[in-house]
């Protein structure tokens, strides 16, 4: 949430208008439903992603912005609401016969060039895309294989496992990043227009093959959703970008998290997402961090905390006369010198874009 006591321009902020994710929605929902094939399973799938997550950061605030209640939505409602989502994603995954895939096949042909082609049958897989191993491929009944008979059962149900812990880590991470103006828009936006590419590619067979990933049927409909995320961010970083005109808040940040992590998961790219999503996962573990420090220092008598604020960007624009007297500090002297907001979103943004690069071109790495 916005510090107005770190960012020493914060006083403008007051009054700025939030809940703009309302309008993120809409502008998403309102294009996929006129274009989209309503009877394809990935794009029913996103929608209600993004209902069930967009009513879940609505209340949350709803409670802050009307009841006056700074919390919001108490922690545990929040993490049930995107663990549900998981679940239910995961499993229709699992049951539904229209969620197949045809898996790639690496072969040699004369002399040592390397052809990838595809199985001719579609199939319910549990193999999801991963650099650097063979074919690109990890399979996660392969990863139970020591419960015999029942590795493929036990191999679904590590991919739920998985699934809610990717649509949950992901939609926080996105959460915790917007903190600063165009910041969460300006990254999300670059994370869609990599996974749209990964859908589309994922969508042609030729296309597959050359990137040496699974062919998946129907992705075709996840670029369109895609192009409409892609759109609606880069409408809303129009008016949200500094000095903001208009906040997302929890409607939009929780929202936007949910649909990356879900896009990824059924395009079985969810193994890349902690590079993808990098920023959100430094954003995510610079508080953890923080927050376990503190904690575990503070029953021994001690105020130390690592970094001078969380989520990570606070790091890098909070003074040092706006710091604790009372506590020590692990990083204090970094960095040595504090920066402009719009400095720092633009330096993430361009991470970000260096990051969405390296994981598309991990997939040509032999």
């Amino acid at each position: 949430q916005r510090d107005s006591s770190i960012d020493p321009f914060g006083i403008q902020k007051k009054g700025v208008p939030t809940m703009g994710g309302i309008i993120i929605i809409v502008s998403i929902l309102v294009p996929v439903i006129l274009l989209g094939r309503m009877r394809n399973i990935y794009l029913i799938l996103m929608i209600i992603t993004t209902v069930w997550l967009g009513f879940l950061g609505f209340m949350d605030d709803y409670i802050k912005i009307f009841r006056k209640n700074k919390e919001g939505l108490k922690g545990k409602y929040k993490i049930v609401g995107q663990v549900s989502i998981g679940l239910i994603v995961g499993l229709v995954l699992w049951a539904s016969p229209d969620a197949k895939i045809r898996e790639n096949v690496e072969t040699q042909k004369q002399g040592q060039e390397l052809v990838v082609t595809h199985k001719s049958e579609l199939t319910k897989s549990l193999k999801t895309t991963i650099p650097f191993v063979k074919n690109h491929n990890l399979d996660y009944s392969k990863i139970m294989s020591f419960m015999g008979d029942y590795a493929n059962a036990a191999g679904w149900i590590l991919f739920v496992i998985m699934t809610i812990v990717v649509v949950t880590a992901v939609s926080n991470g996105a959460n915790l990043n917007d903190g600063m103006d165009g910041m969460c828009a300006g990254n999300s936006a670059i994370i869609g227009v990599a996974l749209g590419i990964f859908a589309y590619v994922s969508s042609h067979l030729e296309y597959a093959s050359y990137l040496n990933i699974m062919y998946i049927p129907g992705s075709q409909e996840l670029v369109v959703f895609l192009c409409a995320f892609v759109g609606a961010m880069i409408g809303f970083l129009w008016y949200n970008a500094y000095p903001a005109q208009v906040f997302m808040g929890d409607t939009g940040s929780l929202t936007i998290g949910g649909i990356i992590g879900v896009c990824a998961v059924i395009i079985h790219k969810e193994l890349l997402v902690p590079i993808l999503c990098g920023i959100f996962l430094v954003e995510s573990l610079s508080v953890m961090i923080q927050t376990f420090w503190f904690k575990t220092m503070k029953r021994k008598g001690q105020r130390v905390r690592v970094f001078r604020a969380t989520p990570i960007h606070d790091n890098f624009r909070k003074l040092d006369s706006q710091l604790d007297p009372t506590s020590r500090y692990i990083f204090k002297k970094w960095p040595q010198r504090q920066f402009h907001e719009s400095k720092i979103t633009f330096r993430f943004w361009i991470i970000t874009i260096i990051l969405a690069a390296i994981t598309i071109i991990t997939l040509k790495i032999r």
